[in-house]
C-alpha cells in the first residue's frame, strides 16, 4: 500500500497550505487582527482543543464509530493517532488566521441582559440533553456524543457573550461558514481515499453533499467554539482597556451597521 495517502499527507496538502498563505497575509495585511490579543486567544483555544477533545476522540474511537486506514496513521496514543492530536492544533490555527481576516466587532458594553444569559445557557444546556437522549439508539450513538459533548461549550460561550454574538451575527458568519465549508471538503476527500472511514452503525446514515452529517456537525460546532471563544476574548479585553493595546499592529474595525 506504496500509494496509500496518509493522514499526514492530509494535513501537508490540505491544512498547511491555506495556513501558511493566511498566515503571510495577517503579518503583511494592516487591517488585519494581530499582536498578543488575538494570538494568546488563539493559543488558549488551542490548548482547549487538545484538553477537551482527547476525551471525545479517545471515547469514541474504540467503539468503532470511526478508523483509520491501513497504513495511514503513524502512531497512535491512547486510541488516538498523532495525526489527529496535530489536527486538533492545525484546525483552530486555520479557522483563526481566517478569523483575524474578517475581524468580527462591535461596540458592545461587557453587561448583557440576564434573561440573555438565561437564555443562552438554556439553549446549550438542551442540546446536551438532546445528545444524551439520542445515545440510547445506535444509529444516533455518534451523534448523540457530538450533541452531549458540544452542549456545555455552547451554554457557556452563549450564556457569555450571546447578546453580542447575535449584533456581529453578519460577519460572524463569514467568519465561521469559510472554514466550515472547507474542511468540509477535506473530510470529504479523506473518506473518499480512505484515510479514514465513519462507521454505518452508529451514524443515522445521512449525508450532506456526500459527507455524513456528523462529520458536517463536527466542523461547523468545532468552528463555532474558535471562532466564538477568539472573538468574546478580544471582546472582553478590548472593553476592559487592555485589547486596544495589545492589538496596536492592526487598527480596529469600525461596527459596520449590517451587524446590528
Amino acid at each position: 500500500m506504496t500509494d496509500q495517502f496518509t493522514y499526514f499527507g492530509i494535513h501537508l496538502a490540505f491544512l498547511l497550505p491555506p495556513i501558511l498563505i493566511q498566515g503571510w497575509l495577517a503579518i503583511r495585511r494592516d487591517r488585519t487582527w494581530w499582536g498578543v490579543c488575538p494570538l494568546s486567544g488563539l493559543g488558549i483555544m488551542i490548548v482547549l482543543a487538545i484538553v477537551y477533545t482527547t476525551p471525545f476522540t479517545n471515547r469514541l474511537i474504540p467503539v468503532g464509530v470511526w478508523w483509520y486506514g491501513e497504513g495511514t496513521v503513524l502512531a497512535t496514543v491512547w486510541h488516538t493517532p498523532l495525526e489527529e492530536y496535530l489536527f486538533f492544533v492545525l484546525q483552530p490555527i486555520l479557522t483563526a488566521l481566517w478569523l483575524f481576516q474578517v475581524r468580527p466587532s462591535a461596540d458592545r458594553s461587557l453587561a448583557i441582559p440576564r434573561t440573555h444569559r438565561l437564555l443562552g445557557v438554556a439553549s446549550g444546556l438542551a442540546i446536551a440533553v438532546v445528545g444524551w437522549v439520542l445515545l440510547g439508539d445506535t444509529a444516533t450513538y455518534y451523534l448523540g456524543w457530538l450533541f452531549l459533548w458540544a452542549g456545555p461549550v455552547l451554554a457557556l460561550q452563549w450564556g457569555f457573550g450571546s447578546t453580542y454574538l447575535w449584533a456581529i451575527r453578519r460577519s460572524l458568519l463569514v467568519a465561521i461558514a469559510v472554514p466550515t465549508l472547507y474542511l468540509w471538503l477535506v473530510d470529504r476527500i479523506a473518506i473518499e481515499l480512505g484515510v479514514w472511514v465513519i462507521s454505518d452503525t452508529y451514524t443515522t446514515g445521512h449525508a450532506l453533499f456526500g459527507l455524513p452529517i456528523e462529520e458536517a456537525l463536527f466542523f461547523l460546532v468545532t468552528n463555532l467554539f474558535i471562532v466564538q471563544g477568539i472573538t468574546m476574548y478580544v471582546w472582553v479585553l478590548d472593553r476592559i482597556g487592555s485589547g486596544s493595546a495589545w492589538t496596536s499592529t492592526a487598527p480596529r474595525v469600525p461596527t459596520s451597521s449590517d451587524d446590528r
